[in-house]
């Protein structure tokens, strides 16, 4: 994949974050992404540890800083920022984003955990 953004441009209001690549614009709601953050505490430390989030519908981004030249790190309005999120992960959410949600929304009904739906779900589907 190996693609670097254009632009990244975080629209606070809509808790969306803008992603430009060269072929493709992404609009990845700040709930999806910190949702799937790769970080140990979601993802665990191996296969089958991943940790459902829950409850991050109104989370927002509030700070974006550079990983070298292959990443950013998110820092969420929930305090969680271990996150680093490379350009193909981000690509990846961007380009896998029905799927990846769809799998996320099963996992909580799953678990028996409903969700309030927000206005930047459009995004999602």
């Amino acid at each position: 994949m190996k693609q670097t953004p254009k632009d990244i441009r975080l629209h606070s209001k809509s808790r969306v974050l803008q992603v430009q690549y060269e072929d493709e614009l992404f609009y990845l709601p700040c709930e999806y992404l910190r949702v799937h953050s790769p970080s140990a505490e979601v993802q665990g430390h191996g296969p089958g540890q991943e940790v459902l989030q829950t409850g991050k519908e109104e989370v927002n981004i509030v700070a974006i800083e550079p990983v070298g030249n292959y990443a950013v790190r998110l820092i969420f309005s929930d305090s969680h920022n271990s996150g680093i999120y490379s350009w193909d992960l981000l690509y990846q959410l961007g380009h896998e984003r029905q799927k990846i949600w769809q799998a996320y929304l099963d996992r909580l009904l799953a678990a028996g955990v409903t969700r309030a739906a927000q206005e930047n779900d459009k995004y999602l589907s």
